[in-house]
C-alpha cells in the first residue's frame, strides 16, 4: 500500500462540510470520487480538520492509501482534472510513510476568521467574510481574545451535537489584526470543539460592539451556559489555513 498526503484548497459555500453525509455533497466524498476515477480503487480520504458546512480552506491536509504507486504530480493533476468544476483544488501531493495520518498526526491546526467592518457590504467578498456594520473596537477584541488563550473548559462555545469526549482544549494563541476595514482573527490549537471558533468569534463581536463589557464576556465564558452565549459567527468567514505536523 502507498500512503499519500495532499494539501487541498476549497470554497465550502455549497458543501455540507468536509465529512461525508447523506444530506448533500461533501468535500470528502467529492475527493473520494475523484480518487476512484484516477486510481480505479475505492479509497477513504481522511482530513485533518472536519470543517462545517460553508467553511473554506486554504490548507486542508488529507491522506489516503492505494495499492498502486502513482507519481505525485499525476496524483495532484489527475485529482484536479476529475474535481472540475467543483471549487476544490489539490495544491500539492506527496508520498509519505505508512504511519502518517492527516488527522491523528497533526500537532496544531490554524484557523482564520475574516470580518468586513464597514457600512456597505462587500460585493467581491460575499460569502467569503462576515459583514458587520457596527464599528468594532479592536482593542476590546484583543483583550477578550487574551481571556481565551490557555487551557480551559470550552463548554460555553461547544455545539450541542459535538461528539468530543472532553470540552477541555488548549488555545495556543489568538492574533487579532486590522487593515483598513478588514479584521482578521487567527486561532492556533491542536484541536477545536465543533463550532468553537465561530462561537468564540460571535462572543468577541458582542464585546467589540460594546454590547458586553469584559466582565460580562468573562462571566459568560466561565458559566458554560449555552443559553447565555452570543449567536455564532456565520461559516462564510472561517478558513482552515494550515495544519502543522
Amino acid at each position: 500500500m502507498h500512503n499519500y498526503k495532499i494539501i487541498v484548497e476549497y470554497d465550502g459555500t455549497n458543501f455540507v462540510g468536509w465529512q461525508q453525509q447523506e444530506n448533500g455533497q461533501s468535500i470528502q466524498a467529492t475527493l473520494q470520487e475523484a480518487a476512484l476515477k484516477l486510481s480505479g480503487e475505492k479509497v477513504t480520504i481522511f482530513g485533518a480538520g472536519r470543517t462545517d458546512a460553508g467553511v473554506h480552506a486554504y490548507g486542508q491536509v488529507a491522506s489516503f492509501t492505494i495499492n498502486k504507486k502513482i507519481e505525485t504530480d499525476v496524483i495532484r493533476d489527475g485529482l484536479n482534472q476529475h474535481l472540475r468544476p467543483h471549487p476544490i483544488s489539490v495544491q500539492k501531493a506527496e508520498l509519505v510513510d505508512s504511519e502518517f495520518h492527516a488527522r491523528f498526526s497533526a500537532k496544531q491546526r490554524i484557523y482564520k476568521y475574516f470580518i468586513i467592518n464597514r457600512l456597505a457590504a462587500s460585493t467581491l467578498e460575499n460569502e467569503r467574510a462576515w459583514h458587520i456594520r457596527n464599528k468594532l473596537d479592536v482593542k476590546l477584541l484583543k483583550e477578550g481574545a487574551k481571556k481565551l488563550v490557555g487551557t480551559h473548559d470550552f463548554s460555553t462555545f461547544r455545539a450541542s451535537n459535538c461528539s468530543a469526549k472532553s470540552p477541555i482544549r488548549t488555545i495556543n494563541d489568538i492574533i487579532v489584526s486590522k487593515s483598513k476595514n478588514r479584521i482578521k482573527l487567527k486561532f492556533k490549537s491542536k484541536s477545536f470543539l465543533k463550532n468553537q471558533v465561530r462561537s468564540m468569534v460571535g462572543c468577541l463581536k458582542y464585546l467589540g460592539e460594546k454590547k458586553w463589557d469584559l466582565k460580562k464576556f468573562e462571566k459568560v465564558f466561565i458559566k458554560k451556559d449555552r443559553k447565555k452565549v452570543a449567536p455564532p459567527a456565520p461559516a462564510c468567514g472561517l478558513y482552515l489555513e494550515k495544519i502543522i505536523y
